[in-house]
């Protein structure tokens, strides 16, 4: 099927055009010679060369089954390609390993020799076939890729950590090769052309996305490395215990029902990740638990002191948002309902 739509053909090829630019720039023109950076621009050629033949195939009248061919083949090598390019930046890779060469040379290798034995242009029904195994090698990356991002997928659903840039980045350059990939095999079974569209779509989104943000100069950067990697020297902690307890009592931070975990780390001048470091190593506390032993310690004073108040008062006074959360919240801490440790004190 052949389309004469020239502001479709514009849309479609322009992405094309300007992805084999960006490939070219990564491979061969980039300053830093990061393995990722150099990664990323072979996945981006990769899907420029098949988006490429779809775009040949749906605008033009005469068919070069070789370059068929060629489209097709570099589909073969878009999973591997964000695989490895994804591990490489969740690693900081400093160069590819002898192992990651040979696989890649390996696949790259299978879909030549493929191609020489049965070239598309004498053997289309054969690649009719083989294209199906192709997207399943393609699908199975993406999976393996999405496992690669666990932990960055944990960090994004979790409101106390903030993920960096670089991060988020990562996360964005997989779902737009998932939108590509799933585009791609709609348009297998319906129509075509939405393949091409998507490519241009997650190309600009992609674009709009590193232009648009201020920190942008860190996408293309190695991602900080765990917090736990670096344990923080004894005299350290020591001080900043002091100045969290220090910066409790006086700010009274627990009485907050929304504290955040940055929210504190910020009165400290320290980062959120050392803040949960020194909780987690140095007090052996989740964020979560060390908050509630905070309240229930105000709930304790109270129901000591205060006999005008009644217990769900006493709860929300001490930070909780719900009297069934502070009911079971203090019966875990201290082994008592609210009621049974005041009667101890009346």
């Amino acid at each position: 099927m052949t389309f004469e739509n020239p502001i479709i053909f514009f849309l479609s090829s322009l992405g094309v055009f300007n992805g084999f630019l960006v490939s070219m720039y990564f491979l061969f023109l980039e300053k830093r010679k990061r393995t990722q950076n150099r990664l990323f621009g072979f996945l981006v050629l990769m899907l420029t060369i098949r988006i490429g033949k779809s775009v040949y195939s749906l605008f033009s009248e005469t068919k070069d089954l070789l370059i068929m061919q060629i489209g097709l083949s570099a589909c073969f090598l878009i999973g591997v390609s964000l695989f490895y390019y994804l591990k490489s930046s969740v690693e900081n890779r400093k160069n590819i390993p002898t192992t990651w060469k040979i696989h890649l040379l390996s696949l790259l290798s299978m879909v030549v020799i493929v191609g020489i034995i049965k070239p598309y242009r004498s053997n289309i029904e054969f690649w009719r076939s083989f294209v199906i195994f192709i997207y399943t090698v393609w699908g199975a990356y993406i999976l393996i890729s999405a496992y690669i991002l666990k932990n960055i997928f944990l960090k994004i659903f979790n409101k106390e950590v903030k993920c960096t840039t670089s991060e988020l980045w990562l996360v964005a350059v997989f779902i737009g090769n998932l939108l590509i990939y799933l585009a791609y095999l709609i348009g297998y079974f319906w129509l075509y052309l939405i393949g091409t569209l998507t490519f241009s779509v997650v190309f600009y989104g992609l674009f709009f996305f590193f232009m648009f943000k201020k920190n942008r100069e860190t996408i293309f950067k190695d991602i900080p490395k765990k917090y736990e990697s670096k344990k923080i020297e004894t005299h350290e902690a020591e001080r900043l215990i002091t100045k969290l307890h220090e910066a409790m009592k006086q700010k009274q931070f627990h009485r907050n029902t929304n504290i955040k975990l940055n929210d504190i780390a910020l009165h400290l001048h320290i980062s959120s990740h050392k803040l949960s470091q020194l909780l987690n190593d140095n007090l052996g506390k989740s964020f979560a638990l060390f908050i509630n032993e905070c309240r229930i310690e105000e709930a304790k004073k109270l129901l000591k002191e205060n006999n005008t108040f009644t217990l769900e008062a006493i709860g929300f006074e001490a930070g909780f948002s719900s009297k069934s959360t502070f009911y079971a919240t203090f019966k875990k801490i201290v082994g008592q309902t609210p009621s049974e440790y005041k009667k101890l004190y009346s």
